[in-house]
């Protein structure tokens, strides 16, 4: 009998710490490829976004140049974006953007401080791609669907 009360008053507790109706987690917010509303392609497949992401693909499949943009590396929102829509650690994409840098082959994405200005400089980039969460889109951007 006292196992029981122990574990009915342990439920009363833990129930009492979540607002009434609400999920035991929250949902965090989609995540979304986002380009330049000049760009003509209008979806990717995983591995081209991959590649385009990890600056092995410098180019739309229509040939125009991208310019990709990228949140830090700590930022909640691009190490999500890489695990979930590149599947992919955020560390792996920094170690291939590193070995190109310092081989001299390629170069790293444009870094930006939040998504506030991921979308300023989508929006007003010829080729630009980056990603955000749905609650920062606007009509200065297209949303890119990713297979």
């Amino acid at each position: 009998m006292r196992r029981l009360s122990l574990l009915a008053l342990a439920t009363v507790m833990l129930a009492g710490l979540l607002p009434a109706g609400s999920p035991a987690i929250a949902q965090e917010a989609q995540i979304l490829l986002v380009a330049h509303p000049d760009v003509n392609t209008r979806q990717l497949k995983r591995d081209t976004t991959r590649a385009i992401f990890a600056m092995r693909q410098r180019t739309w499949p229509n040939g125009q140049a991208v310019r990709v943009f990228v949140l830090d590396n700590n930022h909640p929102v691009h190490a999500r974006f890489a695990k979930e829509q590149l599947a992919v650690y955020p560390h792996q994409l920094q170690l291939a953007w590193d070995r190109m840098v310092f081989s001299g082959t390629g170069q790293a994405p444009d870094r930006v401080r939040d998504q506030a200005e991921m979308r300023e400089q989508v929006a007003t980039t010829p080729g630009a791609l980056g990603y955000l969460e749905r609650e920062y889109l606007d009509d200065r951007v297209q949303v890119i669907s990713m297979e």
